[in-house]
């Protein structure tokens, strides 16, 4: 049995006693994944691990993706994208400012993330956390006539951040070459989207990629997504992680906004990431909580 306990009540949990270098069993990774999908951000701290190893670990998730930003792809594995503000001879080593707004990780692609996982290499002397917003709790505290409203509507992504169209903000996402754009064609999601393994409902993306909504006005669906993106990453919803070196996160696309902190560029911080694409899973199974003290 893992040693597992909630990083809060009711969200989050931390895994002690494992050590991701070594090969795990069938049964072991079970109880982890189940772990997972109940608390939805995972971690597991103190690990010390080469490329391969973190990339073993990501696929027993589901099969890694790279990243669309191919320059800071890691040298040894392209499935890891070096997340860091340091500079070698002047030139950047890693991507600076990776999603300081609330989104969802691949919702601009047609097959969406399952998974995000970070190796932390290098901490900040100050912040560099993580929020996390859980959108099980922000479907549910939706009034039932806004349940209602939005639970067939559809959103129209694409790569980007609603908020802040001006690739040269610190809050825009990351500016993509000529190329690069030319991968990211505009795809549709469900603004409530059932979860593929729990079977639960969340928010899906309101925040972040979602720039309209299928047969709605522009103006109309802007006004109603930045709504519903102001209730969902509301404080109560909102938990805060905080990195240490070698620690290992991994968390739930599906059921979470996530966004990264801005922090002085001088402050060196450097972090490994892997997205795992969601695998094609032919039914959804509820997966219940494993550990005493978190009632998911």
């Amino acid at each position: 049995m893992l040693d597992l306990r909630p990083l809060r009540p009711g969200f989050g949990v931390e895994v002690s006693g494992l050590d991701l270098a070594r090969p795990m069993s069938d049964a072991e990774f079970a109880e982890l994944e189940r772990a997972f999908f109940a608390g939805r951000v995972l971690t597991v701290r103190a690990q010390r691990l080469t490329a391969a190893q973190f990339v073993a670990f990501a696929r027993r998730f589901g099969p890694p993706e790279p990243h669309v930003i191919d320059q800071f792809h890691h040298p040894d594995d392209p499935n890891i994208l070096i997340l860091s503000n340091r500079k070698r001879d002047g030139v950047p080593i890693g991507l600076a400012d990776a999603g300081t707004y609330f989104h969802s990780d691949y919702s601009y692609l047609q097959v969406p993330a399952r998974a995000t996982t970070l190796y932390s290499i290098e901490v900040p002397r100050r912040g560099g956390n993580t929020l996390f917003a859980d959108q099980y709790a922000a479907w549910e505290g939706l009034p039932a006539a806004m349940q209602r409203r939005i639970e067939t509507l559809t959103a129209i992504h694409h790569y980007g951040n609603r908020k802040e169209r001006d690739d040269a903000s610190r809050t825009a996402a990351s500016a993509l070459t000529p190329e690069q754009k030319a991968k990211m064609p505009l795809i549709t999601h469900p603004i409530v989207r059932t979860h593929p393994v729990t079977g639960r409902k969340a928010l899906y993306a309101v925040s972040g990629s979602s720039y309209g909504i299928v047969g709605m006005p522009e103006d109309e669906a802007v006004a109603l997504l930045d709504e519903l993106a102001a209730h969902a990453t509301q404080e109560k919803y909102v938990y805060s992680f905080a990195y240490g070196v070698g620690d290992v996160v991994v968390w739930d696309n599906a059921s979470l906004l996530h966004s990264a902190t801005l922090l002085d560029p001088d402050d060196a911080r450097t972090l490994w990431r892997i997205t795992i694409k969601e695998p094609a899973l032919a039914a959804t199974a509820v997966l219940a909580p494993t550990f005493v003290g978190a009632a998911m």
